[in-house]
Formats: structure tokens, C-alpha cells, sequence
């Protein structure tokens, strides 16, 4: 049984990218979310520690560093991940008597780099895998600079970042950076079969679009519960403020859809063709401001989704007030 990882076929490419780098002591695999960026980073970082690496330098999936790492066991490997992810991965339990933070602190980077100046276990040197980078806060980004610019030994920089403009330009200027593209419409259509073999290939195809073609993006929102005619209805829902259905969602990711509702709209006004959406799940919208005041509620909105007070009466709200936008837009222009 192989430990290498399974990887979606437009991550292949950024692998072989960064794998060919030449004395690449840190690499930053830059992604838009819903892309699975950090299978990508995962793959490297155990391509670098691989004790018996195919010629192309993908990992074998056979030896024992492979094995290792694959338990997340390898002691050459260090994962730089915040709580929250590492809680949503099953990697640890959650505590309820505080919420996970999101954000990478500075004693874990001080744990790292006591990882960082200690000895190497095995044969292929170290490797400190990073995600998402623009998690780091200020004083935690600051704290690896040194380390990041000159890792010494044997040491090498894994960093996935889904908003590279989020980084510190100090963290980006220390790394050789590698994109990760979206996936053909087909490409990522197959996939999502082969992950999801009930869905037909319609549905897979208006998924993708929705989700501008981030095929882990829509593995995210399945996973929640949606459907492809829950999508096709959502405008609907939404002119009638009914966003029950999304009680279980984590309040960003239905900001995000409404916004993309929200741009498609905008789209339309302006005189061009949805995005996201077909044309004949729109509502007829013709006037722009009430869609562009609503947008920047949204805007607002998302800066606060990572702790609403209470979701099931700010759920109630934002329908209440995408419901008063669509009502406005729609009107005849005066």
C-alpha cells in the first residue's frame, strides 16, 4: 500500500514546478481558496523527505520517511498549522472551554524554531510545512523572518497561502513562489465525480460554476448539505428571506455565495452575462445601487463572520436585508 498522496490532476504541475526549483530553501504555493493547495504542499513536503524519491522527485509512497510523514509522525517534519484548521482535520480535540484560534501565534512559531535548531533525525533534512500562511499575525510573521531568510542546515519552507496579499512582502520576498491554477471546467468536473460518483455531470457543472471552479470548494459546500437544486433555488430563497436551510453553514461561507449572487446581479445591470449563476435563476434587477449598497453590507458582514453573536437572528437579518436589496433593485427605473 502506497503512502503518497492523491493528488487532484491541476495540483500536479505546481508539484512539478516546485520540485524543479533550483536550492529552493523555501517555497510558497499561492492559491485562490477551494483549491486544495495545501494537498500540493503536503505532497512537497514529503517529496523532500523522501528517502527513496522517483526520479521526477514525486515521493515513492514505499519507504519509511514516507510512511512517517504520512502518520505525521516523521520527526524531520513540523506542521505550522492554526488550532481551528488543526481541529477541522481531526489532527487535534477540540477544547470547549474556548473557542480554536484562527490565527497562527507566536508560541507556536517559538515551538518551531526550537524544532528548527534541533537535530536532524534522518537522512533528508527538515521541513517545516506552513498553512495558510496569511494566518500568521504580525508578531508571529515577524518572528520567523530570520529563520525563513537564512533556515541554515538542512532546513526548508513549505508556505500554502490562499491571500498572498495578506502576507508580510518581507515573508513573500524570503520565498520562490509557485501558482496554482484553477482546473479546466472538464478537468474539474471529472474530479468532483470521482469524489462524489452520485453527482451527475450537470450538477457537477453548475457546482463548479458557482463556485467560480474551486472544485474543493464545492466538496465544502456539499458537505454542508447544499444541492444542485438547493443552488438553482438560491436566488429564490433568498428574495423570499428563507436561508433556513443554511442554519448548519459557518456564516462566511453563505456570505461568500451571497456575494456571488450579489456580483452576478451586478453583472446583469451593467449589461453583462452571471457568472456564477445561469441567467434564468437571476430575478430581473435593474437599478445598481440598491445591489452596490448591498454588496458593501456584505463586505461588512464577512469582517465579522468568524464570531457573530448569534447565528440563527444574524441569519434572519442578512435574509431581511438581501430580501429589501432585490426588492429595490427590481423596481422599474424611474
Amino acid at each position: 500500500m502506497s503512502d503518497a498522496l492523491p493528488l487532484a490532476p491541476w495540483l500536479e504541475e505546481p508539484l512539478r514546478q516546485a520540485l524543479t526549483l533550483p536550492r529552493a530553501h523555501a517555497v510558497l504555493l499561492s492559491s485562490l481558496p477551494g483549491l486544495g493547495a495545501f494537498e500540493a504542499g503536503m505532497a512537497l513536503a514529503q517529496a523532500w523527505l523522501c528517502e527513496s524519491a522517483e526520479a521526477s522527485g514525486r515521493p515513492c509512497g514505499r519507504c519509511a520517511a514516507c510512511h512517517l510523514f504520512a502518520q505525521r509522525s516523521h520527526p524531520d517534519a513540523h506542521w505550522l498549522l492554526p488550532e481551528q484548521l488543526r481541529v477541522r482535520l481531526g489532527w487535534q480535540e477540540a477544547d470547549d472551554k474556548k473557542k480554536p484560534s484562527q490565527e497562527i501565534r507566536i508560541d507556536e512559531v517559538r515551538a518551531m524554531l526550537g524544532f528548527a535548531q534541533s537535530t536532524r533525525a534522518r537522512s533528508q533534512g527538515k521541513v517545516v510545512l506552513i498553512h495558510p500562511a496569511e494566518a500568521l499575525n504580525t508578531v508571529a510573521a515577524n518572528a520567523l523572518l530570520k529563520t525563513l531568510e537564512e533556515p541554515g542546515g538542512s532546513l526548508r519552507f513549505v508556505l500554502v497561502s490562499e491571500a498572498t496579499d495578506a502576507l508580510l512582502p518581507t515573508i513573500r520576498s524570503r520565498c520562490q513562489a509557485v501558482p496554482v491554477p484553477q482546473p479546466q471546467a472538464e478537468q474539474g468536473a471529472q474530479w468532483l465525480r470521482t469524489q462524489q460518483p452520485a453527482l451527475s455531470a450537470a450538477d457537477a457543472v453548475a457546482l463548479l460554476r458557482a463556485s467560480g471552479q474551486r472544485p474543493q470548494q464545492v466538496l465544502d459546500w456539499l458537505s454542508a448539505g447544499l444541492t444542485a437544486p438547493q443552488l438553482a433555488g438560491f436566488a429564490r430563497s433568498v428574495a423570499r428571506a428563507e436561508l433556513g436551510d443554511f442554519i448548519g453553514w459557518k456564516p462566511e461561507a453563505l456570505i461568500d455565495l451571497l456575494q456571488r449572487l450579489c456580483s452576478d446581479l451586478l453583472r446583469v445591470t451593467a449589461g453583462g452575462p452571471p457568472q456564477y449563476f445561469s441567467a434564468d435563476q437571476l430575478p430581473k434587477a435593474r437599478q445598481a445601487a440598491p445591489l452596490q449598497a448591498w454588496a458593501a453590507e456584505l463586505r461588512a458582514a464577512r469582517r465579522h463572520a468568524t464570531h457573530p453573536l448569534q447565528w440563527a437572528l444574524w441569519l434572519e437579518a442578512l435574509g431581511v436585508q438581501a430580501q429589501r436589496a432585490l426588492r429595490q433593485a427590481c423596481k422599474a427605473n424611474p
